[in-house]
């Protein structure tokens, strides 16, 4: 797969600003022109390999700071938040964006610190506490979801266990000997309602024997996160967010720092290559769930490694989304308050033992390959509410050539039209549209009906 080109021209300036030096003496010291220089620092010439080895070598330059945050996100985030309708006047297209996160990288970031700052502060209804999740996922996105401090910590574990085989027993070992933690399988009616415990007293990780064997292991990767507990800390203050999405946000590096442990990178990257993603094929090789190694494909952007763009959504059958990540793919889809009936995913549903497969295109033209199954987490009493979700996969269509799903499937034909949710659609003539959009007024006429009972304002 060709290599895509990085792009981090904000970085190399910030790091010049901090040395205080000119363009002039860092292209002398990096032994390359000072016009070159200029054009990496605005974004339109990518960092090449040799670059990065040279601004290691001349500066102790880490160069996975290359692949951090871009200033509010980059600039599929900085578009989505120009999408609200205060700045619908301003016309703001791609090419000014791109002009704008070149020339001025710390203006757009401090705009995107404002915008959320505005959003957190707005008041909650009288009683409710604030949503924490738009925090946490500020906080995962300024990542792209990829923690590259998480994945080299977890994979040197899996190396050390040498994981190959019995992970779970590798793992309840480590925690034996090195945390003197005892693994001890409970029965259901004694862990009521509860999946996961830590007894500090008894010195004992107790699992509910609901839990199937790819949850309990994973239970003793996330319980083995102690041992990074200095790089989660670390990145938990850099997010400065408040109490209780700090929390979120930590739960979250904890299960990442578990997935980096039983699908490390290195490995599960070539599985993926070698199987076209073949997510059954990954489930079975790396004893994982479908729901485990659906999150581990939105996060493989290593410099020098990276898998395909994965974007990924869960939601239930109301179509209230429980997560969102966009990984690197930039997709608006995942921006969706609640997805498209259009959209296939919702036959996960129906056809529970099956995978949807669909070529979607959003109404800015981009278009999409989407993998869609419906899971069932571990909870729940005997005889009570047994959960369903469907997990959506996604990523650009361009990308989805050398899937094993996308066989058979013609990748430049007719794409299926949906929507980002009828209130954020203005696609006209829509036989399943809900509502009219939002901030638009709705139009009908009494001598006439169209194919929608909800018409609008620019029809």
């Amino acid at each position: 797969m060709a290599e895509r080109k990085l792009f981090a021209g904000h970085a190399i300036r910030r790091l010049r600003f901090q040395l205080g030096v000119t363009q002039a003496a860092m292209a002398e010291a990096l032994e390359i022109s000072a016009s070159y220089l200029n054009l990496v620092e605005r974004n339109q010439r990518p960092i090449s390999a040799a670059l990065m080895l040279k601004l290691a070598e001349t500066y102790d330059f880490d160069p996975r700071r290359l692949a951090a945050a871009e200033p509010g996100g980059g600039a599929e985030a900085l578009r989505r938040r120009l999408a609200d309708p205060l700045f619908a006047d301003l016309a703001i297209d791609r090419h000014q964006l791109e002009e704008w996160l070149a020339g001025a990288p710390d203006g757009a970031e401090a705009f995107a610190r404002a915008y959320d700052r505005m959003g957190d502060a707005a008041a909650p209804l009288p009683g409710a506490a604030q949503d924490p999740g738009p925090q946490v996922r500020r906080a995962i996105e300024r990542w792209r979801n990829h923690f590259a401090d998480l994945d080299a910590a977890g994979e040197a574990l899996a190396d050390e266990l040498r994981m190959a085989g019995d992970s779970y027993g590798a793992m309840a070992e480590r925690l034996r000997v090195k945390h003197q933690l005892a693994v001890r399988i409970l029965p259901a009616e004694v862990m009521v309602d509860t999946l996961k415990r830590l007894d500090l007293h008894a010195r004992q990780l107790q699992l509910s024997e609901a839990l199937d064997p790819s949850a309990r292991a994973f239970a003793l990767a996330e319980q083995l996160a102690v041992e990074a507990r200095d790089e989660i800390e670390a990145l938990v203050r850099g997010a400065a967010l408040d109490r209780v999405a700090a929390r979120l946000f930590r739960r979250h590096l904890t299960a990442y720092f578990a997935a980096a442990v039983t699908m490390p990178y290195a490995r599960f990257l070539r599985a993926c290559e070698a199987s076209g993603y073949d997510l059954e094929l990954l489930q079975r090789r790396f004893g994982a769930s479908l729901a485990q190694v659906a999150h581990r494909l939105t996060t493989l952007q290593r410099v020098g490694a990276r898998g395909l763009s994965f974007f990924l959504m869960r939601f239930d059958r109301a179509g209230q989304v429980s997560k969102r990540y966009a990984g690197a793919s930039g997709s608006a889809l995942v921006e969706a308050a609640v997805p498209c009936p259009l959209w296939n995913a919702y036959d996960g549903f129906v056809r529970t033992d099956e995978t949807a497969v669909q070529l979607v295109e959003l109404e800015d033209g981009a278009r999409a390959f989407t993998i869609a199954r419906c899971v069932h987490p571990h909870g729940g009493a005997p005889g009570g509410v047994r959960p369903r979700f469907v997990i959506a996969l996604g990523l650009p269509a361009a990308e989805a050539g050398t899937l094993a799903a996308a066989r058979g499937v013609d990748l430049a034909g007719r794409a299926a039209p949906i929507g980002l949710g009828c209130r954020a659609c203005t696609r006209v003539a829509c036989p399943q549209r809900s509502a009219a959009p939002a901030g638009r007024a709705a139009a009908g006429s009494e001598r006439e009906r169209g194919v929608t009972a909800f018409g609008f304002a620019g029809d």
